[in-house]
């Protein structure tokens, strides 16, 4: 488990960190926030921690009025109509994962997950029991390749980690494709005789591009469980709110909501803060300016595509990939951070020879960092 985070942890106890505090540093390595928050998410905090009883702070597990505004977001969203009981409040994203796999998963069951991932897949995987597979994107286009899923298939196959609009690519899989693959599942899950679950983890679900919308598999495939976290759409990532919740669809679904609430337990207790829960309400009509991302985008992509670099053109999420002109893609970040700008590392995602840029840096640093992304090329390129 500590070699799957090991380029993590290198790069951000490395240089990063004080690099981070310079002012003058255009920093795109990751989805912090460059400029204040939003108003409304800071009056809708402050409003939330004022006492309305005594109970206000008391031990919290998921608040009804939590689980009802998730759902009638999701019967908004989907069409379906949703359960509020069936929405399981938890402590952020990363909190969510973790306890659906401890839900679903039993020792030596087999998770399959797709590469490039979120940095902690596969040890939130090994943390559950389970044996991570992995299945490999091709980048640049970095599809959803449906032939390598099903052949990494076998009679230990317990899920499936979905991740659309997809970290670090910022891939946006097509409903056409959530169904082929809900059609593959469906068969090996007759084949091998019990059902193989979805992992969907969507929390750039809301942060889309180009007039695209957002397909989720729990629309077409009852054995999904969607992960969600508020932080990347309020892009307040350090107040940790989420949620995980199956479709209206799934046949068992009140047969395993016992078994969610005790694995929050046994996760550390994985129930967001009491006011987060009193705010969620306001919190869920907020959303960050997604047509300032896009627009970074429209700026920043062009302008390194005609530099020299090869980088995608993300359909949502913050991100961006880039193809780094050497092939060690550690030593160009440490280049470009000598040049005063900040990227991660393809490596930390399993994506040895690229970049991935963050759209949340400022527009200040998009303009400042432009030139410095062209004098790093050069001295490549030299």
């Amino acid at each position: 488990m500590r070699e799957s985070v090991a380029p993590f942890m290198s790069f951000f106890n490395g240089p990063f960190d004080e690099l981070n505090r310079q002012p003058d540093v255009a920093n795109f390595a990751v989805g912090n926030p460059q400029e204040m928050p939003l108003p409304a998410y800071v009056a809708a905090l402050r409003d939330a921690t004022e006492a309305k009883d005594k109970d206000w702070f008391a031990y919290k597990l998921s608040e009804a009025s939590s689980q009802r505004t998730v759902a009638a977001t999701l019967t908004a969203r989907t069409g379906m109509e949703w359960d509020p009981d069936d929405v399981a409040m938890t402590n952020g994203g990363f909190a969510a994962t973790a306890v659906t796999l401890r839900t679903l998963v039993e020792p030596g069951d087999e998770v399959i997950f797709l590469s490039p991932p979120w940095f902690f897949y596969e040890m939130l995987i090994l943390a559950a029991g389970g044996e991570p597979v992995r299945v490999r994107l091709e980048p640049p286009a970095f599809d959803l390749q449906l032939e390598r899923i099903a052949d990494a298939i076998g009679p230990r196959t317990r899920a499936v980690m979905l991740n659309s609009p997809h970290n670090p690519s910022g891939r946006v899989y097509p409903g056409a494709d959530l169904r082929a693959l809900a059609d593959a599942l469906t068969d090996a899950s007759a084949r091998i005789g019990h059902p193989i679950w979805i992992i969907s983890d969507e929390p750039y679900s809301r942060i889309l591009f180009d007039g695209r919308r957002f397909d989720s598999p729990s629309q077409v495939y009852p054995h999904t469980v969607i992960t969600y976290s508020y932080g990347k759409t309020l892009l307040a990532p350090g107040q940790r709110i989420g949620y995980l919740t199956v479709p209206p669809t799934l046949p068992e679904r009140g047969q395993i909501r016992d078994e969610i609430v005790m694995q929050q337990f046994a996760t550390g207790y994985a129930f967001p803060n009491a006011f987060l829960q009193h705010a969620l309400a306001d919190l869920e009509r907020l959303s960050i300016d997604v047509s300032v991302l896009e627009r970074r985008r429209d700026r920043l992509v062009p302008a390194l595509r005609e530099l020299g670099y090869e980088a995608s053109m993300p359909e949502g999420t913050f991100y961006t990939m880039a193809r780094s002109p050497i092939a060690d893609d550690v030593a160009f970040t440490d280049l470009l951070a000598r040049h005063r700008v900040l990227v991660l590392p393809g490596s930390i995602v399993e994506v040895p020879g690229w970049f991935r840029i963050s759209l949340t840096a400022s527009d200040e640093m998009v303009e400042d960092g432009i030139p410095r992304f062209a004098a790093a090329l050069s001295e490549a390129r030299r």
